[in-house]
């Protein structure tokens, strides 16, 4: 990763590059709640990661925008913003 202090909960891939990371949680309540915080923050961002979602975990993956050939810096401070959310 570009950042050397980025959190290693997030891993990198290459093909395609993207950045990934699997969230596990004691209840869908509390699924349900980060869904909702990270929806608002999406909103905010108007940048949407792919997801998906089971009863005790939340699967993300961030890739590049568009033009951009590699994961960068605006990938990981959005993954540091979900961070923040749990």
């Amino acid at each position: 990763m570009g950042n050397p202090s980025f959190d290693p909960a997030w891993s990198q891939r290459q093909r395609p590059p993207r950045l990934e990371r699997r969230l596990g949680f004691p209840e869908y309540t509390q699924v349900r709640d980060f869904l909702e915080r990270l929806e608002r923050l999406c909103e905010q961002r108007q940048r949407y990661p792919d997801l998906s979602f089971g009863r005790t975990y939340v699967n993300l993956t961030i890739y590049p925008e568009q033009d951009a050939a590699n994961v960068g810096s605006a990938e990981e401070d959005f993954a540091r913003a979900i961070d923040g959310l749990l």
